[in-house]
């Protein structure tokens, strides 16, 4: 019997490490192609046949590159100084996955990365493939697409993470934001915490992009981003609420099938509630309808990884008196320390 049981445990282990040699070739092989297919911004902006919308996005990412490093004091390196057409919708489709009755992200472990709450794939159709795997663990899934993703100041040696046709043509205050985000990535990073490392990203795609529209962008660009973040913060404040009535029905004392039953109110409330939030204060505004006709605990839980700890990034950033490499310097301390203890230092920023 022994030998039985190691003998399936070493098929496992096989079987295992298999996959996950197959996950890693198609995370290198697809990185490999968008890095072959990006070209200097310098180069593609003496073509005279450049079509000239395209043109008046690359000056202008290369302005925003510019103020990362002259004011936001983000890395200054090849990133996001060549650019890609990718010819799809998205750089990487990631699956995330969380019980059916809790909001607690799986988990998957990669070579330097660490551990993260998500797993991507370059073609689409291997993403919903391994999403129906999970579904069938009974596992409540959500698969998106992502315009851009970091890998850490890697890619540097070999040109540089590319700006990209999945989000040069965002608004001005979001192509900034996206920017600065992702090149927050390179300046610090834990490798066992997702919600740490978006939280800070978040925090300085925030910050950065207000600080810029005030110093370069238009009235009119900076009305347009008001509203929009002004939106955005009305629907986090709207899925906050409700996350947490989430949270707390699924550590109630209840059975499952009552779980299962007050989980479907509270979703078709939530969606009451947002239909009434999109008739009477946006005027109808439909840029959120595709999230609440998804929405499930995998939504709810990646919504979290972003934004529940920015408040504490953005105290400790008023703490560092806005001096943004005495910011990092601490974020980097911080992201260093075992999780736990991190997670304590960082929320006595806001008394949490």
């Amino acid at each position: 019997m022994k030998l039985a049981s190691w003998g399936l445990v070493a098929t496992l282990a096989l079987l295992t490490a298999c996959t996950q040699t197959a996950y890693l070739s198609q995370s290198i092989g697809g990185h490999l192609s968008l890095m072959a297919a990006a070209q200097p911004v310098d180069k593609l902006l003496a073509e005279p046949e450049l079509a000239a919308d395209l043109r008046e996005r690359l000056l202008l990412s290369q302005r925003l590159r510019a103020y990362s490093v002259d004011t936001l004091k983000l890395p200054d390196n090849d990133s996001y100084r060549r650019y890609a057409d990718l010819g799809r919708s998205a750089a990487v489709w990631n699956v995330v996955a969380t019980p059916e009755l809790g909001l607690t992200l799986k988990t998957w472990c990669y070579p330097v990365m660490g551990c993260v709450g998500y797993r991507g794939y370059f073609d689409r159709a291997e993403a919903d493939a391994y999403a129906a795997q999970l579904r069938a663990e009974g596992l409540e899934v959500l698969v998106y697409g992502v315009p851009a993703y970091s890998t850490l100041g890697w890619s540097n040696f070999f040109g540089g993470d590319p700006l990209l046709n999945t989000f040069i043509k965002y608004p001005p205050g979001e192509l900034a934001g996206m920017v600065f985000h992702e090149l927050a990535h390179q300046v610090a990073y834990s490798a066992d915490d997702t919600q740490f490392n978006e939280s800070f990203a978040t925090l300085v795609e925030r910050r950065g992009a207000d600080a810029w529209l005030q110093a370069q962008g238009s009235p009119a660009e900076r009305a347009a981003y008001r509203l929009r973040m002004q939106r955005r913060e009305q629907f986090r404040a709207l899925t906050g609420d409700y996350r947490q009535r989430l949270a707390e029905l699924y550590g109630s004392p209840q059975s499952e099938d009552s779980k299962r039953a007050g989980k479907a109110k509270l979703l078709q409330s939530l969606r009451e509630d947002y239909g009434r939030l999109k008739a009477e204060a946006w005027g109808g505004d439909a840029s959120y309808d595709g999230w609440f006709a998804r929405a499930n605990n995998a939504s709810f839980a990646l919504l979290a990884a972003y934004t529940d700890l920015t408040p504490a990034f953005d105290a400790l950033l008023a703490r560092q008196g806005h001096d943004w490499p005495h910011f990092y310097a601490e974020v980097k301390r911080l992201a260093a320390l075992p999780k736990t203890e991190r997670r304590s230092e960082l929320l006595k920023q806001t008394g949490d």
